[in-house]
């Protein structure tokens, strides 16, 4: 009868050969090597792993960090320090001598220093601050010098305000205080409450009222909703709130024709575009007959 046991293999013994096939483990291992996130891990991930390991190891000491930061700001001033990087002067050009005064003594800037640690966003914006500066450019050029070009502002005209006398430009802006007017007799004057926010209309009028010029005293600005024109001998033109400039035009045409203002008058209003008036100053009170007058001149 023959045995149920199948005989054992002795894979040692001569004669026998070795099975081909691979064990589990090794299928295994072969299975896993083909795929490609386990390829790419043994090929970057570890060695990186390895990497950042060792330098934190390294870095994990106080003292080891330390000494690599002295050593990399060590670096960073010896080449910011470099004679070709320093800036030793500082030129202004485009300002008055007050104004470069007061940029000197503004700039936050000890001279010299390294054109790495300029700010020229933050003194372009500091320079700006001031009143009389409109804008400015700030580049290094060579030679180690910090070129400042500046655009003032323009005075035009001067508004007497309840803290005294300030130079505006052509949009309002303040230029500077003025103590003595005296200083710019070149400059008209407004005066009121809100007249800076009117600058561009006043000189809209000033200029349309130039041929009685001389006779100006300044304007005022009436409530907050039109202008006076003050002249010597204690004359006013009363203009109207809305298209002020034909208003003297028509002032002016009247007074061309027939000498108005060299009358006994105190003041022309022509806040009724329809119904001119003059106040006579023996009478003290107003009378009608302006329209009549524009008639006869006009000859209409």
């Amino acid at each position: 009868m023959r045995p149920l046991r199948a005989p054992e293999v002795r894979h040692g013994e001569p004669g026998l050969r070795r099975d081909p096939a691979p064990s589990r483990l090794a299928f295994r291992i072969e299975r896993l090597w083909l795929t490609p996130m386990f390829r790419v891990a043994m090929r970057v991930g570890v060695p990186v792993a390895l990497c950042v390991a060792v330098v934190g190891g390294y870095l994990a000491n106080e003292g080891r960090r330390a000494a690599i930061g002295e050593s990399l700001a060590e670096l960073r001033r010896s080449i910011e320090e470099r004679p070709e990087f320093m800036v030793t002067l500082m030129a202004i050009d485009g300002a008055s001598e007050p104004v470069a005064k007061a940029i000197r003594a503004m700039l936050p800037v000890t001279l010299p220093v390294s054109s790495f640690r300029l700010d020229l966003a933050a003194l372009r914006a500091t320079i700006e601050q001031i009143d009389a500066v409109a804008s400015a450019e700030l580049h290094v050029r060579k030679g180690g010098v910090l070129q400042v070009t500046v655009t003032e502002r323009q005075p035009v005209v001067l508004w007497r305000s309840a803290t005294g006398l300030e130079m505006l430009d052509a949009t309002g802006h303040r230029v500077a205080t003025l103590l003595d007017r005296t200083a710019r007799p070149d400059l008209p004057v407004i005066a009121g409450m809100g007249a800076d926010d009117r600058v561009g209309e006043a000189l809209e009028i000033l200029r349309a009222a130039r041929p009685i010029g001389d006779r100006i005293r300044g304007l005022v600005w009436m409530g907050e909703r039109r202008w006076d024109i003050v002249l010597d001998r204690d004359q006013r033109i009363l203009l109207p709130e809305e298209a002020p400039v034909p208003a003297v035009q028509r002032v002016i045409a009247l007074d061309e024709a027939e000498d108005m203002f060299g009358r006994a008058l105190v003041a022309v209003d022509m806040r009724n575009r329809n119904r001119p008036t003059v106040r006579l100053a023996a009478m003290g009170t107003e009378t009608e007959n302006l329209t009549g007058l524009e008639t006869k001149v006009t000859g209409q």
